[in-house]
């Protein structure tokens, strides 16, 4: 407990802040007295969470001594502090002393260090309020009001983050418990699979759905069906969410399509018109009250679209932790990769680009516990191939997606080539083109290349052009 004699402390010179002087004193006094404490707390504070600079001098010290093997208490520590006219305004070496009279059990300690790390929080909550008041107040315009909301979120959520202290140390057994939890899920849910469900029979039971913290890369030709495939699982994502009744959501970053382009889609899959009939208006009476009934169903759909344009990895972080702390999130779509800037250097080459934008969805995916669904375009040496199936080294600067994903998948439909090559019509080679594109014409492969949790390979899916939607296939 505290002496009933308060030892000096220091003021700031400016108006107080948040701070508890006597719970960082309690805190270094129990380590210098019992240096096993430091273990204990050492993922709680670290030096930066002391208000007091001579406080945080003293723990900085501390660490370097214990860092090193060395024992850490007032005897060691004097020599460091021999000449430190800050701590010879609070009595010198005596002060060593002194605090450690306010030495404590662990459990207690641990206490003061929460206290130490909540006034820590409390003041950097503080200074971005006043930053923002700033940054709004300025008559120099340097950043738009929208940036400054970006900056100030990004600002609270990284304090928020940084406060989650027993994150990324996690003893085995807890690890267990996870993996038990996940598999206890898996055997439970219908469907057989733990992950967001693609709605693919198939795939899904390939990938068992799309794993939390997962980075999964779908790429392909123009062409290919690419969106209409991402937007075919996030629909059913946004679907199980509602048939569930939980509090999520599904994000779909457009950065090619409008929003009115993919509801149309939706629509047009959902109710089985030609999209392009609806935009054209050529549906029939019958036609047009399925399609407004098919809209009243889904128009509560836990589906969010952003069209911004080259929106930046930064932005795509914040809008979505916004979503996840409003609405829940379950689920994470960009369309795509390529049309998104980095938030990096300007003189940064596009290999650096992408590097920084793969490595930013993959941090997101971890950071708000949710798969993150990116679409990516396919080089050109595709083409130049006579085998037109892709392969990883087909990515576009592929080294860091690759690299950064934890699934990629390739969509490949052979009627698109196929259908290029038409013979002359009434010859043989017409008639044997007719049968292949006959055979080929509505079938899809999903080729999985890459995955961390399971194997690779490909699935067939059935593609119906006119509705852009994927389904499995019927024998199956």
């Amino acid at each position: 407990m505290m002496a009933s004699q308060p030892l000096k402390v220091v003021q700031n010179s400016q108006k107080q802040m948040p701070c508890n002087i006597e719970a960082e004193q309690a805190l270094i006094g129990s380590i210098l007295v019992s240096n096993d404490i430091y273990d204990e707390i050492s993922s709680i504070v670290d030096v930066k969470k002391f208000f007091d600079p001579i406080h945080a001098k003293i723990f900085s010290t501390i660490e370097m001594l214990i860092a090193k093997g060395l024992l850490a208490n007032p005897i060691t520590l004097k020599n460091y502090f021999e000449n430190n006219e800050g701590l010879k305004e609070l009595g010198g070496q005596e002060y060593l002393i002194n605090i450690t009279k306010f030495s404590t059990s662990a459990k207690q300690a641990i206490d003061y260090a929460n206290i130490v790390h909540e006034m820590h929080v409390r003041r950097e909550l503080i200074k971005i309020s006043e930053s923002v008041l700033n940054d709004a107040s300025s008559n120099e315009i340097t950043s738009s009001g929208e940036e400054m909301i970006q900056n100030a979120e990004k600002s609270l959520f990284d304090l928020a983050e940084r406060g989650h202290f027993n994150r990324s140390f996690l003893k085995f057994e807890n690890a267990l418990k996870q993996t038990i939890e996940m598999a206890k899920s898996a055997y439970q849910s219908e469907e057989g699979i733990v992950g967001v469900p693609t709605g693919l029979t198939d795939l899904d039971s390939r990938l068992g759905g799309l794993h939390k913290q997962d980075l999964i890369i779908i790429a392909g030709r123009p062409s290919m069906g690419k969106t209409a495939l991402a937007t075919n699982i996030a629909f059913h994502a946004a679907k199980n969410i509602e048939k569930k009744s939980s509090k999520s959501t599904v994000a779909f970053f457009s950065l090619e399509m409008s929003s009115e382009q993919l509801s149309t889609r939706i629509l047009s899959e959902q109710s089985r018109i030609k999209s392009n009939d609806i935009r054209r208006g050529r549906v029939s009476e019958s036609e047009f009250e399925k399609f407004i009934e098919t809209s009243k169903n889904i128009f509560d759909l836990p589906l969010y679209i952003d069209e911004t344009p080259a929106i930046t990895i930064a932005a795509i972080s914040n809008r979505s932790r916004r979503i996840k702390r409003l609405f829940g999130l379950e689920l994470v779509v960009v369309d795509y990769i390529q049309l998104m800037r980095s938030s990096g250097k300007k003189e940064y080459n596009r290999v650096q680009e992408i590097s920084e934008i793969t490595q930013g969805l993959k941090a997101l995916a971890k950071e708000l516990d949710v798969p993150v669904l990116a679409l990516s375009q396919l080089s050109r040496q595709v083409e130049q191939r006579d085998n037109k199936k892709p392969q990883l080294s087909d990515l576009r600067e592929s080294g860091s997606i690759e690299q950064d994903a934890d699934v990629v998948m390739f969509v490949y439909r052979e009627a698109y080539y196929l259908e290029n090559k038409e013979p002359t019509p009434g010859s043989i080679e017409h008639a044997e083109w007719r049968q292949k594109m006959d055979e080929v014409s509505r079938l899809a492969e999903i080729m999985i290349s890459k995955q961390r949790h399971g194997p690779t390979g490909n699935v067939k899916v059935e593609f119906e052009a006119m509705y852009t939607k994927f389904k499995n296939l019927e024998n199956q």
